[in-house]
């Protein structure tokens, strides 16, 4: 293989499938993977449309499934290349804590996190035997800060943010960077067919129930803001190609500012700032 290879998964929508595009229109050879490739047809149809389809293999992937993974790394041994490792693929886990199973806990690490260690794991022999390559971890601002009525999603990505800060420093002597990319809120489709709710917070008998139509009144109202994923595609791409990337970059409109906000208000203020543009939507 002549070409430079990434591989992304969660490549069928949103962030991956956008990534997928800006790689492939670069020239690279994208491993574009997905669970159910039955959804491969709106990447492949933007493919054709810019004549880089011969640049995009589409595999089955469910980073859940120990075989599937497998399956997946029997392929990435015979490509026997890998420059770049993105694991994207993910789904936001919501309800109230006091609602949210274990087992539906489990599940959103399962994805989130344990995921994204299966595929990790399952390409670092190729890296290493390189001495090079560039692991790319989208994370989220829910990686770095708390939001009421999402605890599984917030925890998953919390877990990733330190999972990859000690991964960075397990590789980096063998040229392997790792890098965490934390957007904000884009137009994907995370917080619609890409989340999960708890089944006990969707009663109308929950105790919580007035909240999470005041939080999801907060992100109706946001999303009218929100940007689209390709500039999070154009950054990734970016960080790809850095001689040295470094461990976090935060993208999107207003996400430095509340980095910097949570950072320095004292935490009662902070509660406070984030319970009244809840209730204020």
């Amino acid at each position: 293989m002549d070409k430079k290879v990434v591989v992304i998964t969660g490549a069928n929508s949103g962030f991956g499938l956008e990534m997928a595009i800006e790689f492939a229109t670069s020239s690279f050879f994208v491993v574009a993977t997905m669970r159910d490739i039955t959804k491969r047809m709106v990447l492949m149809d933007i493919a054709r449309e810019r004549g880089i389809e011969e640049n995009i293999k589409i595999l089955p992937l469910d980073v859940t499934i120990d075989c599937s993974v497998k399956e997946f790394q029997t392929y990435i041994e015979e490509l026997n290349r890998v420059d770049v490792l993105i694991n994207n693929a993910g789904y936001a886990g919501a309800g109230f804590a006091e609602e949210v199973s274990i087992l539906e806990y489990q599940e959103q690490m399962n994805t989130n996190l344990y995921g994204t260690i299966r595929v990790t794991q399952s390409i670092l022999p190729i890296m290493r035997k390189q001495e090079q390559g560039r692991i790319i971890n989208i994370s989220s601002i829910s990686g770095l800060l708390g939001f009421p009525g999402i605890s599984p999603y917030v925890s998953s990505k919390f877990a990733l943010e330190g999972w990859s800060e000690a991964l960075r420093l397990e590789l980096l002597p063998f040229s392997i960077y790792v890098a965490l990319v934390e957007p904000g809120s884009f137009r994907t489709n995370i917080w619609t067919s890409g989340k999960k709710m708890a089944t006990e917070s969707q009663k109308k008998t929950s105790p919580y129930w007035n909240y999470l139509k005041q939080i999801e009144s907060y992100l109706e109202n946001s999303s009218k803001h929100y940007e689209g994923p390709s500039i999070v595609a154009k950054k990734v791409y970016k960080i790809a190609n850095e001689n040295s990337p470094r461990l976090r970059y935060s993208v999107g409109r207003g996400v430095k500012q509340m980095m910097l906000a949570r950072q320095w208000l004292p935490w009662k203020f902070w509660e406070k700032l984030v319970l009244f543009m809840i209730n204020k939507s």
